[in-house]
């Protein structure tokens, strides 16, 4: 019998720890550990996935860009121009825009979303924080 199985399927105190399908959450870091502006790579569940702290906020993205799957989360983090008069380049957003290191695309840390292509988009996990641990779940 595979080790991950229960003796007794009847018994609550022999069940696996994590049912496969089911959405569990993960211990990644201590509140206060990555301070604003940094981030932290970990692994979860076999994920690679960047922790990056915007502003104060957690952010916790899936290691893998939607244009050409590169490992998005060792890309910068940076602002980008916002809109403007003709003539005129105005600078904002900044530590909110992660710029995918193999083609330079940009995506919001805040929604996941391409900067020019709305219709891709990161993928991001939800992240709490209970006591001193920040989780996230997958």
């Amino acid at each position: 019998m595979p080790d991950d199985l229960p003796d007794d399927p009847n018994d609550p105190n022999d069940l696996p720890d994590h049912i496969p399908g089911q959405k569990q959450q993960w211990p990644v870091a201590e509140v206060g550990e990555i301070l604003p502006g940094q981030r932290k790579m970990v692994t979860v569940g076999g994920r690679s996935v960047g922790l990056f702290n915007v502003q104060g906020d957690i952010v916790a993205v899936l290691n893998i860009c939607p244009h050409e799957l590169a490992p998005v989360c060792r890309g910068r983090v940076g602002g980008t121009t916002l809109p403007s008069a003709p003539g005129e380049f105005r600078w904002g957003r900044e530590g909110e825009i992660l710029f995918c290191p193999w083609h330079g695309w940009e995506f919001d840390l805040l929604t996941g979303k391409a900067l020019a292509d709305k219709r891709k988009h990161l993928h991001l996990y939800p992240v709490t924080a209970e006591g001193d641990t920040i989780f996230i779940t997958l």
